[in-house]
């Protein structure tokens, strides 16, 4: 029998708060050089950047969100537009750092539409001003309006990773008080854009993904234990049938380029942790690195750092 997994760190804060500054560039190397620059309001690096990028839609949303995080983003992208008022590049990066801005409350959010659709306007075959205005949904938006926008993306990148992300996540909100429902909709979304991509894609891990969101909502309604060895989520047959194929998935992956494959390796690695099996959570950790995001480590209700380095340090046998 595997051992129980260890406690995901000592709760501080509920809501899974952390002083622990989260890194979104992840392992992307060149975006992290570039983004120290466009800080200081150099942000011609970053149009070469995003010129370079060109429709890797999945790797410039990735970018463009990034840079958009970076402290005065709104500023710089602003003085870039300025010099070039025809550049999608330029008017994208403002549209996510405006989004930004309103999730944060420092913006209105409808100005962040505005200016998305502005961006939109400028790059039509672009996902990534969808991508802002689904981030926007996610918090501000009905279903229906976030529905309407995953969708806008899809028809110009059907595999986009952010966007299934944030469907998932919105998702899994729905009908918090259901408990464990296996037919909840989350599964069949997950399911589904797992088995029509293709089959070297990331969202092969979008069904863990699912399990982990609904976990979340389940212990904010206080109708699940936000400690996976007395929850029952993590050890039924469904729980156990996708997390073996997620992790088989990876164990053949051969690719290591996808933007936000660290994403995806820290919601396994949380999954085979609540589940009880360190040995399988050590090779994911292995793979993570320094890489830490706070999803799904927060899930719990726990600061996600401490959680994450108590877990890695459980499966890893280090301090």
């Amino acid at each position: 029998m595997s051992p129980p997994p260890p406690p995901l760190g000592r709760s501080r804060r509920r809501g899974g708060r952390s002083g622990h500054p989260f890194d979104p560039a992840l392992d992307d190397t060149e975006l992290i050089e570039v983004r120290g620059q466009f800080t200081q309001g150099r942000w011609t690096r970053a149009r070469s950047l995003l010129v370079a990028t060109g429709s890797d839609w999945d790797r410039r949303g990735h970018r463009v969100v990034a840079l958009a995080e970076t402290p005065s983003a709104a500023g710089w992208a602003r003085d870039w537009l300025l010099a070039e008022p025809d550049s999608a590049d330029a008017a994208t990066l403002l549209a996510c750092a405006t989004v930004v801005r309103a999730l944060h409350g420092k913006d209105t959010p409808q100005a962040a539409r505005e200016a998305c659709v502005r961006a939109a306007r400028l790059a039509p075959d672009d996902p990534t001003p969808w991508l802002g205005q689904l981030m926007l949904a996610r918090t501000y938006g009905t279903q229906e309006e976030a529905g309407k926008l995953f969708d806008a993306v899809r028809i110009r990148h059907p595999d986009h990773h952010h966007a299934h992300h944030l469907m998932t996540a919105r998702l899994a909100e729905n009908h918090p008080d259901s408990g464990q429902d296996p037919l909840h909709e989350v599964y069949d979304f997950a399911a589904w854009a797992a088995e029509q991509a293709p089959a070297d894609s990331p969202l092969a891990v979008l069904p863990v993904v699912a399990h982990a969101e609904r976990y979340r909502v389940l212990v904010a309604a206080g109708s699940e234990s936000d400690d996976p060895v007395r929850s029952g989520h993590w050890s039924g047959r469904r729980a156990r049938q996708v997390m073996k194929a997620a992790f088989d998935w990876w164990l053949e992956w051969e690719r290591e380029d996808h933007p936000r494959n660290r994403a995806d390796l820290n919601f396994l690695a949380h999954a085979k942790v609540c589940e009880g099996r360190p040995a399988e959570a050590a090779a994911l950790f292995l793979r993570i690195g320094p890489h830490a995001t706070a999803a799904p480590w927060s899930y719990s209700g726990r600061d996600p750092y401490r959680a994450f380095l108590t877990a890695r340090g459980s499966a890893l046998g280090t301090p």
